[in-house]
């Protein structure tokens, strides 16, 4: 089973830079998206073959998730069921028979670190709602984590020691949901990769140098390590900011 993850920063603009093409190419079994900014039927898409599901946010044109997939999920829900943090359209949860599938866009500290108090009170009841799942069956998270965990998942770590998205508060949020039970499955198979990104600025020349974060991941319970047999950062691949990450789950 082939699963893409991709913030794709407007999907009604990611549109107009080939996003249909992209799909087609990766031919993933599920596609999961971040900061679609819009509502399903805003645009005209086709996707025959697959299942659509949407979470939007009540503020239209702002964050947003989708994940479209082949196969039929048992249930289907929305939102941690807090309702202090279901209201910005951040959590998809797909139920399948080996496990549950978590789409997310993890909320941005933003500048000046304004938003880092609701961020760290969103991460600790995010864990617990991944490790509530967790005692059903297993729990694959994927999505816009909004965090560089290591110094090895950002180009220039000390500049941005108190950046949003590197803060050791964020990044401490970060290790203890994988210490509670889960895996980063790109840094399992690939430990000392450097130069392995995700998100870069818009900013002239950033990406071309590949002066990037890693803030997209697949996380999952440790129990599925061996399961999934391989990991990719599709860092050639263009139409937003952010590019797509996917991983191959024996099933």
């Amino acid at each position: 089973m082939k699963i893409i993850s991709w913030n794709i920063n407007g999907l009604r603009a990611c549109l107009k830079k080939g996003f249909l093409d992209i799909f087609k190419q990766l031919d993933a079994d599920i596609f999961c998206l971040q900061e679609t900014k819009m509502e399903q039927g805003q645009a005209e898409i086709d996707l025959s073959g697959y299942h659509e599901y949407w979470n939007s946010a009540d503020k239209k044109g702002y964050s947003g998730t989708a994940i479209f997939t082949k196969i039929p999920p048992m249930t289907v829900t929305y939102g941690m069921g807090i309702d202090e943090h279901d209201h910005e359209g951040r959590i998809i949860t797909l139920e399948f028979e080996e496990f549950y599938l978590v789409n997310v866009y993890v909320p941005n500290s933003k500048r000046e670190l304004l938003r880092l108090d609701y961020r760290m009170k969103w991460e600790d009841d995010f864990r617990e709602f991944a490790l509530k799942l967790d005692k059903t069956k297993p729990v694959i998270i994927c999505g816009d984590l909004n965090c560089a965990h290591q110094a090895i998942d950002i180009k220039n770590a000390k500049s941005n020691t108190r950046s949003a998205g590197f803060t050791e508060e964020e990044r401490g949020k970060l290790t203890a949901l994988l210490a509670s039970g889960f895996t980063d499955f790109y840094r399992y198979y690939n430990p000392d990769k450097h130069d392995a990104y995700t998100w870069w600025s818009f900013m002239p020349g950033v990406r071309e140098k590949n002066v990037g974060w890693r803030i997209d991941y697949f996380l999952g319970s440790d129990r599925l390590t061996d399961k999934v047999t391989h990991t990719e950062i599709h860092a050639d691949i263009y139409g937003s900011d952010h590019c797509p990450v996917g991983i191959m789950l024996e099933t």
